[in-house]
């Protein structure tokens, strides 16, 4: 017969082994989110990249056709080759954004002082995950990226001194 101290100790050495086996499992999972992370990453800049190219080459192919017709149509993008999210110059208003980057300049315009990722998620309608907080931050830095915000302090996002909210009467 097995006494009871001799039972709990065994316990707890089967309880150790199971807290360090998913000790391990977490360090391997958290080292396949960081190479995810990467890949991720790696992907949008290769993405902003070619887009950057694709529209600079664009324009030089516009300014070498000076025959060309003017036309006041614009085809709807076809996404190869199409920047979403113009980097901002004087004179272009915020309603050249997509709706999310649009609402999301326009919360911050709102905001009475610097605002962070996870107070913009709720307030554009999606829930405040850690995914969507990450997907929203992502798409403050490519605001940033292209002069439409300013971020102050690591995830402190306020709008660009030069930008878009100096003239918000043409912005809607």
């Amino acid at each position: 017969m097995v006494s009871l101290p001799e039972e709990l100790q065994a316990r707890e050495a089967t309880a150790r082994q199971k807290v360090e086996k998913l000790q391990v499992e977490a360090a391997e999972l958290a080292i396949r989110l960081e190479k995810a992370r990467e890949d991720l990453s790696r992907l949008e800049i290769t993405r902003d990249t070619v887009a950057k190219v694709l529209a600079e080459l664009s324009a030089a192919n516009t300014a070498a056709e000076p025959d060309a017709p003017e036309t006041n149509e614009t085809s709807a993008p076809h996404g190869v080759g199409v920047m979403m999210v113009p980097p901002w110059r004087e004179g272009l208003v915020v309603a050249v954004l997509p709706d999310v980057y649009r609402d999301i300049v326009e919360i911050i315009a709102d905001a009475p002082g610097p605002v962070q990722a996870k107070q913009i998620v709720p307030r554009i309608g999606l829930p405040t995950t850690t995914g969507k907080i990450e997907g929203t931050l992502g798409k403050l830095k490519r605001l940033v990226e292209r002069g439409w915000l300013d971020e102050d302090a690591p995830g402190q996002f306020t709008l660009a001194r030069q930008g878009p909210g100096h003239d918000r009467t043409n912005s809607r």
